[in-house]
């Protein structure tokens, strides 16, 4: 877990949350009441919609004859960066359905991300509704999913995966980058598992927490 994710579950940062939440509804940026129930099977379906979209691309990305079954033209091509991004909506919708179980919505679509996780913190793990590691998990994925989509435009994005195969396959570099390049992908690919493996067991235990819930 990284050091600054573990520094947002302390005593000063949840003392602010517990100010934060109840003024956010003063403010009309989060609503409470029972037609946002009516919302859990809508935030379920899109978290199972991401989770099924992230699987699906994590097999395309790892295995060649589905590459060849889609007659992609790079042999190479994977997509690991979107299967981060994906698991971390399969969260974020997820944990739309357990504050929707409590009748919570956030209305505010300014900081929506950070206000959903604060929110979920209110309401879920100061009322020992949840562990604190998956909240941890949350915030985590949630950086993350920012840091690779957020700070970096699509076009940067391209423009980053065409130097990579040019330097793959520059003559002068020969193996050594090749060899690089190969421990990027294995990396990648490695961090797009644990993102979605943290995604399914968010999901299942959020499925737990609602179901005991009234």
């Amino acid at each position: 877990m990284l050091y600054w994710v573990k520094e947002m579950l302390n005593d000063k940062k949840l003392k602010e949350i517990e100010k934060n939440v109840p003024s956010m509804l003063n403010e009309k940026e989060i609503s409470k009441n029972d037609f946002n129930k009516n919302l859990i099977n809508f935030y379920l379906e899109n978290a199972l919609i991401s989770l099924n979209t992230a699987k699906i691309l994590n097999e395309i990305s790892s295995k060649l004859f589905l590459k060849k079954q889609f007659n992609f033209i790079d042999d190479d091509f994977e997509t690991y960066l979107w299967i981060i991004n994906t698991s971390y909506y399969a969260m974020f919708y997820t944990a739309g359905a357990l504050l929707a179980k409590l009748g919570v919505k956030i209305k505010s679509e300014i900081g929506v991300h950070r206000k959903t996780f604060e929110t979920l913190v209110y309401y879920f793990y100061l009322t020992k509704k949840i562990a604190k590691h998956y909240l941890e998990e949350f915030e985590e994925a949630r950086q993350e999913s920012q840091e690779l989509m957020g700070t970096e435009e699509p076009i940067d994005l391209m423009q980053k995966r065409a130097r990579e195969l040019i330097t793959k396959y520059d003559f002068e570099m020969g193996k050594r980058a090749s060899f690089t390049y190969n421990i990027g992908e294995k990396a990648k690919s490695a961090k797009a598992l644990t993102s979605l493996k943290r995604a399914i067991e968010f999901y299942n235990e959020s499925l737990k927490i609602i179901d005991k819930i009234s």
